[in-house]
């Protein structure tokens, strides 16, 4: 069941995603050569609690941490520990928040101190130039498939391809709701597009080909190929006037 958001639900979640972003922003300063990821995810729940708010992805099925990070050919839910973080490491964070009992979730990619080619910096450029690409489809009287072919093809374009087996969803009291918000898709197909409605778009970039595993941790998702993964995420709120990205920084 797809629930749409009131005035003030949209209000709430305009809460919750400034706190994502302003938190990511901070974790994005703070990571640096050396450090391990465990010490990033310490920032990252005082960080979250110190603005009121919740982190949403602690204990969420049994995840033991506040961010998800996910490095080089791991695309996402990568658990924080030990690692060491090396320069041009492809770092991808990915991060909850609830206020007042709504959720915000966002996602960002970034190499440490500097991308180790071109073709590597190309797939980070692509992969946020797509997100964007979903948002602007995502408008009141079209389709869901419409934000899916838009990531799809801009990505596919350029010769990179977008993760199958995980996508983005519905978002509102529950980080994860209806309806499930493919990177993939046809236009003019899926769910109709309506006012109040919110969502979590979130490409998931292959530099290689889109097949992933699932590590024994349970968690950490890989390239099967072993590719370098990419992985931008907004959560955004439909009106009449289009879509209003509510985990941008100025929201």
């Amino acid at each position: 069941m797809i629930e749409l958001k009131s005035a003030r639900d949209r209000e709430r979640m305009r809460k919750a995603g400034r706190v994502v972003a302003e938190v990511l922003q901070i974790l994005k300063s703070a990571t640096a050569v050396g450090m391990s990821t465990r010490d990033l995810d310490i920032i990252a729940d005082r960080e979250i609690r110190a603005r009121n708010a919740i982190p949403v992805f602690k204990g969420y099925h049994g995840y033991p941490a506040s961010v998800c990070i996910s490095v080089n050919h791991e695309v996402v839910h990568g658990i924080p520990g030990n690692r060491k973080l090396r320069p041009h490491d492809l770092i991808s964070l990915d991060l909850g928040a609830t206020v007042e009992g709504f959720v915000g979730d966002a996602a960002l990619s970034f190499f440490l101190a500097q991308a180790p080619d071109h073709e590597a910096e190309r797939l980070l450029q692509v992969t946020e130039e797509s997100l964007y690409k979903g948002i602007a489809a995502a408008v009141p009287g079209g389709h869901l498939g419409d934000i899916s072919h838009a990531v799809q093809s801009h990505v596919e374009q350029n010769g990179f391809s977008v993760v199958r087996d995980f996508v983005g969803h519905g978002i509102g009291r529950q980080m994860h709701e209806d309806p499930q918000v493919p990177n993939y898709g046809a236009p003019g197909r899926g769910v109709l597009l309506k006012s109040g409605l919110a969502l979590a778009i979130e490409p998931m970039v292959n530099m290689g080909r889109f097949e992933v595993d699932v590590l024994d941790d349970g968690w950490t998702v890989v390239t099967r190929d072993g590719s370098l993964s990419a992985h931008f995420e907004h959560t955004i709120f439909l009106d009449e006037n289009g879509p209003e990205i509510l985990t941008a920084l100025n929201a």
